[in-house]
């Protein structure tokens, strides 16, 4: 298990990128907080990169906060400026963000350099589909663009472009009585040249009897899926996931960095809540 190496990388990256948040239709109360502060620890299980077949475990504190402004956004899943919202559509500005991998702790990347982490910033359109408040489940379309940039907190390197549409299907109370909240989605990552080389490109320089040289193309990059389950208990959130991406027909399917065509990420969250704010405000903000 690891923590001390990678742990300041996690703890920049995992609120916006690792564990998700609560489903929008669990949240079925007319009101909540403003803002509510607490800490919180996760367990999880990550691949060094989408096709690794090198997996790692992490435990990761973190602090928790989440902010339901007009505007502004901050919830586990990401941080988000609002630029506009209807009954049925929201576009917003999200980020995302991706861990680092030494390469010598990894044997298909041995003797390349280490991939730095990177984050991803751009908008993301949000379209409601189907909503049901009294039977608490909703369905979305999501149509996020992301500039990619790396980063090794000394200098800052744009390295390409994604799209990834999915379908998401929350459903609040999914087993009736209990307070689990079950979040369902799918959908496809489309990524540039840019973007793909920095993952599964190998330079003439870097190759080795046994890992060609490869220049990655853009395109279709994959797919993937996830299931979430949370609860309240009081103060007291569990939130727990598994995201499995599919890399069959990827246009880097080839690569000999690719050593798996499909990578797992799994994880539990448990975070509790402190302080919450006296003011009030409707839970769909």
């Amino acid at each position: 298990m690891r923590t001390p190496r990678r742990w300041r990388w996690l703890l920049l990256l995992g609120l916006v990128s690792l564990v998700p948040a609560v489903p929008a239709s669990a949240r079925a109360a007319a009101e909540k907080p403003l803002w509510e502060v607490g800490a919180g620890f996760a367990f999880l299980q990550l691949p060094d990169y989408r096709g690794s077949d090198k997996n790692r475990l992490y435990l990761l504190p973190y602090p928790y906060f989440i902010y339901r402004g007009d505007i502004l956004q901050v919830d586990r899943e990401r941080i988000s400026g609002r630029i506009f919202k209807t009954d049925r559509a929201l576009l917003d500005i999200s980020l995302y963000g991706q861990v680092p991998v030494k390469s010598s702790d990894n044997d298909a990347r041995r003797g390349m350099p280490d991939l730095d982490p990177t984050f991803e910033v751009g908008p993301s359109l949000k379209v409601t589909l189907l909503e049901n408040r009294g039977d608490r489940y909703r369905m979305d379309l999501s149509l996020p663009a992301r500039a990619v940039f790396s980063t090794d907190f000394r200098s800052l390197r744009h390295e390409g472009w994604v799209f990834s549409p999915h379908l998401s299907f929350d459903k609040g109370d999914v087993i009736p009585g209990t307070g689990w909240n079950l979040g369902l989605s799918a959908g496809m990552l489309f990524a540039d040249g840019g973007y793909n080389s920095y993952y599964y490109s190998v330079d003439p320089a870097y190759a080795t009897a046994s890992r060609g040289a490869y220049d990655a193309g853009g395109g279709y990059s994959g797919s993937l899926v996830t299931l979430s389950l949370n609860r309240a208990y009081g103060p007291l959130l569990i939130n727990g996931f598994v995201r499995v991406h599919f890399l069959h027909g990827s246009v880097f399917a080839d690569s000999p960095l690719v050593k798996s065509r499909y990578s797992v990420l799994s994880g539990i969250a448990v975070s509790w809540i402190f302080w919450k704010s006296a003011t009030s405000v409707s839970a769909e903000r």
